[in-house]
């Protein structure tokens, strides 16, 4: 049985960011934007489509914290990603706090609005 996504839904392989290299530069070069809660890094990139990371602040919770916030946060991600505007990498770093999925979410599309990547 399938898992009722839409192809556009589908969170691909390579739309991941793992390399730490890759991370690190967009830390170090990223246009940044926050609200509480939440900071996202994104760079223009040289593909059709946008490439994610999701990291935590230190301190975070144990590990089925972390775990349930990231897993909220691709989710999230797989949600929206088709009314956002490609070519970016993207860096999301979550702050402890509210982890409902909710609120996740409203961070997340404030942030990419903020950033002038969510498509109007």
């Amino acid at each position: 049985m399938g898992t009722g996504l839409l192809h556009s839904e589908s969170f691909y392989k390579k739309e991941h960011i793992k390399a730490s290299d890759e991370i690190r530069n967009l830390f170090k070069n990223g246009k940044k934007v926050s609200i509480s809660g939440a900071k996202l890094f994104y760079l223009e990139n040289d593909f059709d489509y946008n490439r994610i990371a999701f990291t935590l602040s230190r301190g975070y919770g144990n590990a089925v914290r972390r775990n349930a916030s990231k897993r909220y946060s691709r989710e999230i991600y797989r949600s929206l990603k088709k009314y956002l505007n490609t070519g970016y990498d993207l860096l999301l770093l979550i702050y402890p706090g509210n982890d409902s999925f909710s609120t996740r979410y409203f961070q997340f599309r404030s942030l990419c609005e903020k950033a002038g990547i969510l498509k109007t």
